[in-house]
């Protein structure tokens, strides 16, 4: 007991070096580096998502951009990617479709162009069977609802989607069909507030 209390402090010993000066300030680009790389560690990341964290830090502009025009140019960001993989995930996953995943690329700073070009690579067809998947998946909880009620709500859940009114409504008419259940041609779904609701 005679030593206790008394065994020297070691963390200056123990704590890891450091390459460059401690003060941030004297390496701003090294900063908004790291702060950069930290980000694309745990996901992709669109430029103006980079942009936005960096101007959150107080990073200066010109640095900033500095940064983000080197990651681009060693292929640590890509916004084309980016978007590619985006509608991808989100549309196998999540069932998005195209005007959703618009409207989340254009959230995430992605330019139009961009974005309509990820969008295109879209396959009419598969989007047409992830649609046809949804309204298989709740038709069943529909079973003794009204054909015509049943079918403004499937077409309301596909609008809120992000899918077209004309695909939403043809595909509805088509899977209702194949369990039994007709919807009446005068049937109006253009009114519907969900529907409207899945366009805004």
């Amino acid at each position: 007991m005679a030593g206790f209390g008394r065994r020297p402090r070691r963390p200056a010993r123990e704590a890891p070096e450091l390459e460059g000066p401690a003060d941030p300030a004297a390496d701003p680009e090294s900063v908004a580096r790291t702060i950069c790389l930290n980000l694309l560690s745990v996901r992709a990341r669109t430029r103006a998502e980079l942009a936005t964290e960096l101007t959150r830090r107080e990073v200066d502009d010109e640095v900033a951009a500095t940064v983000l025009d080197r990651l681009e140019e060693v292929r640590l960001l890509d916004d084309s990617a980016f978007a590619e993989q985006w509608v991808d995930s989100r549309h196998r996953h999540r069932g998005l479709g195209k005007r959703a995943l618009s409207q989340e690329l254009r959230h995430k700073g992605v330019e139009t162009e961009v974005a309509n070009a990820a969008l295109d690579e879209l396959d009419p067809e598969a989007e047409r069977s992830k649609a046809a998947e949804l309204v298989r998946k709740r038709l069943p909880s529909l079973d003794r609802v009204e054909p015509p009620v049943a079918a403004r709500r499937l077409v309301g859940m596909l609008a809120r989607k992000g899918y077209g009114a004309g695909l939403a409504y043809e595909v509805v008419k088509t899977e209702m069909a194949a369990r039994g259940a007709e919807i009446e041609a005068e049937t109006d779904l253009e009114g519907d507030d969900e529907v409207a609701a899945g366009r805004r």
